[in-house]
């Protein structure tokens, strides 16, 4: 099998899966407790905290734990409508995932206006457009750094000054870009941004969400003081530090990787050619491909029947 899906998951790295088995079954204390037992599960989380805050720029007490993106995602949504301005309103993007399109379908329901900005047909939010719809009583903007569906990159460091100019947090989903290209959170200026760890090679069920310091950061869930009592739950020690590998690993590797996907598509489109298939190119993409069925089921015969 060929697996092209990897923008919908990716495989479990094998030296991340090595890191997380000695705290799955053996230093699997509870990070929470105050017992030696427990005490090496604690440090071995604030050491992937400040692993993975290397990695995108961040302080490690910016760092917070999380289920997954779609965690990350509505807790930044609905902590920006927390601190939303009297009769304020959030803007986002229509091309959003789901993750911040219903979160966002729900805050409207509690009489919180969202804007929707439109995107260009290459998928692309012009930064002209947010500053015609921002205004001072807009106290959040989300948009994506990259769309999980065409791969477009926005202009997220143009459309989060935009947002402070007007006195707005911004809040970008970097799910898709975060141990892919090299992200740093303060260059861009962004207030809050989103990953997951099993887009870069990291374990399901784990991810994140950078807060910048000195954001009033209200809970997501109401239970224990984990996270610095802004994040409840029993800490999943094993995933955390499986993610910090994988991030580590793959940002160490994104120039090589960039590099061996730009070899990968000039091999598949060699081969389409010498297969007669038509396709067309969208901003350096293959987006659409066309065969010649009765040369491709020629050729299935060929080599099976």
């Amino acid at each position: 099998m060929i697996y092209a899906d990897n923008a919908a998951t990716t495989k479990l790295d094998i030296d991340a899966f090595e890191a997380m088995k000695p705290f799955l079954l053996e230093n699997y204390g509870n990070a929470s407790q105050p017992y030696s037992f427990g005490v090496k599960a604690k440090r071995a989380i604030s050491e992937a905290r400040k692993t993975i805050a290397e990695c995108i720029g961040a302080e490690p007490e910016e760092i917070y734990f999380t289920s997954g993106g779609t965690e990350s995602d509505n807790w930044a949504i609905k902590v920006g409508s927390k601190v939303a301005k009297s009769d304020g309103n959030i803007i986002t993007s229509q091309i959003e995932h789901h993750a911040i399109l219903n979160a966002c379908a729900t805050l409207e329901k509690t009489g919180i206006e969202v804007k929707y900005l439109p995107v260009t047909h290459e998928a692309v939010v012009l930064p002209e457009i947010l500053g015609q719809m921002i205004s001072e009583r807009t106290s959040l903007v989300s948009v994506m750094m990259a769309n999980n569906e065409v791969g477009s990159i926005q202009p997220v460091k143009e459309l989060a000054d935009i947002a402070h100019n007007n006195g707005a947090l911004f809040h970008t989903d970097a799910v898709q870009a975060v141990g892919h290209i090299e992200i740093d959170v303060k260059a861009l200026g962004v207030d809050m941004l989103s990953a997951s760890a099993h887009k870069f090679n990291g374990p399901k069920g784990i991810g994140l969400l950078y807060i910048k310091k000195g954001i009033n950061v209200k809970p997501f869930m109401d239970g224990g003081a984990q996270e610095r009592g802004v994040r409840a739950g029993t800490e999943n020690v094993a995933s955390i530090i499986g993610m910090a590998v994988a991030l580590e690993k793959n940002c160490k590797k994104i120039v090589h990787f960039k590099n061996k996907m730009n070899d990968l598509e000039k091999l598949l489109l060699l081969k389409l050619d010498n297969l007669n298939v038509k396709y067309f190119r969208w901003r350096g993409y293959v987006t659409s491909v066309r065969f010649n069925w009765d040369l491709y089921f020629d050729r299935i015969c060929m080599r099976f029947c």
